[in-house]
């Protein structure tokens, strides 16, 4: 299915569209540009527009062609200039922008992101809500006692209602996300906690816990982030139920999850577009790699918003860092009495400042999942998401 996905892509991508008003070129762009092997159709946009998620507003698709074209390596894009609008046009390695044999596979086709650095975000993580969590069925034991389990090993489940032959995703509880109504009225804030212990296995005390109630305010909790890393294929019937370990990328162990395998749980068919609104309280909530403290291009990074917030695959976001806070020593100095009994007036609030772009490639109900497109310094936890082309 892989192979067949990023032609579909590139497919949407290029439809018939004039150049708007609004897009404005890339500084020094290029006249032509003959596309590469490992080009992605925003490496290939950032060169001639300035937003490169500009690009469905400006392709010009030859009207004679049925399907829209494909881009693939070899392929020429230019600029050209169409009934006095300007307009980018694909001659598809022939020098000429009208009709043309391809005989290459759709599987070569330019993809819109690097897929292969996000395809395991599409595939494994999972969220799931606080109720059905609860009522997951969980792996009890091992066969002949073993502590852990590898393919081709018998497992044992409780809670499982299937069938023999039925199969099964392997997940683990990696964290949680819970949102923070704070008492004094200011905006709703949205959280990831970790549920990982010191020797990497979840804490499942986390399942009625903490107080959902609180001095400072209101804590509503939304859901569990689940890693999937494994298969198993139901050999028995019953609670517990006997199943096989039939693939795993890492040890299976007592207290993992099962949940339904799905041929397709992820949309691959997305367009890198600027959103038509933005969710009020956007920002970074965690990465993939929890060890880190910062991530740059071309990492993955949660996002408070999700669907019920108008958020959707393919949106593209400005990220900005918010600014720390200094001290005027100039007209406040230190033990002055001017900076005693004005204190609030000494500490100066230094303006957000720019990180780079990050585009929304999975979504759930609250949470969204992003890779860094690009950008001039490392994204950090909290920092706040507003649309593309925010100043």
């Amino acid at each position: 299915m892989l192979k067949k996905l990023p032609a579909v892509c590139a497919g949407l991508l290029l439809t018939l569209s004039v150049f708007a008003a609004t897009v404005e070129l890339a500084k020094d762009h290029p006249d032509s540009y003959t596309v590469r092997k490992g080009d992605t159709l925003w490496t290939i946009a950032a060169k001639f527009l300035r937003n490169p998620w500009d690009w469905p507003e400006v392709w010009q698709a030859n009207p004679q062609i049925a399907n829209p074209h494909l881009i693939f390596p070899g392929d020429v894009i230019s600029l050209a200039n169409i009934n006095g609008r300007v307009s980018l046009t694909n001659s598809g390695g022939s020098g000429e922008s009208g009709p043309h044999v391809r005989a290459q596979a759709l599987e070569d086709a330019i993809k819109p992101v690097p897929l292969s650095e996000i395809v395991n975000f599409l595939k494994k993580p999972r969220m799931v809500s606080e109720e059905d969590f609860k009522n997951l069925p969980h792996l009890v034991a091992m066969e002949e006692h073993y502590i852990n389990g590898i393919p081709g090993q018998l497992t044992y489940v409780r809670g499982l209602d299937a069938q023999p032959g039925q199969q099964w995703v392997i997940a683990r509880a990696i964290g949680r996300f819970y949102e923070f109504a704070p008492n004094d009225g200011s905006p709703k804030q949205l959280f990831r906690e970790s549920l990982q212990d010191a020797d990497g296995r979840p804490d499942m005390l986390w399942h009625h816990g903490p107080d959902q109630f609180t001095l400072h305010g209101d804590v509503h909790f939304l859901g569990y982030e689940l890693i999937q890393f494994g298969t198993v294929r139901v050999t028995r019937a019953g609670n517990p139920a006997s199943a096989l370990i039939v693939t795993a990328d890492v040890e299976v162990r007592e207290g993992d999850f099962l949940l339904p395998d799905s041929d397709q749980p992820y949309d691959f068919q997305y367009v890198p577009h600027a959103p038509k609104q933005v969710y009020a309280d956007m920002h970074v909530i965690s990465f993939t790699d929890a060890a880190l403290n910062a991530v740059g291009r071309r990492q993955v990074v949660s996002m408070a918003g999700g669907s019920e917030d108008g958020v959707e695959n393919g949106q593209v976001y400005s990220v900005f860092s918010r600014g720390g806070t200094t001290n005027d020593y100039t007209d406040y100095p230190e033990l002055s009495a001017k900076k005693f009994f004005h204190p609030g007036e000494a500490e100066v609030q230094l303006p957000e400042e720019y990180v780079g772009h990050v585009m929304v490639f999975r979504t759930f109900d609250r949470v969204s999942y992003g890779l860094v497109m690009d950008g001039i310094r490392p994204v950090h936890v909290g920092d706040r998401l507003y649309e593309p082309d925010h100043k």
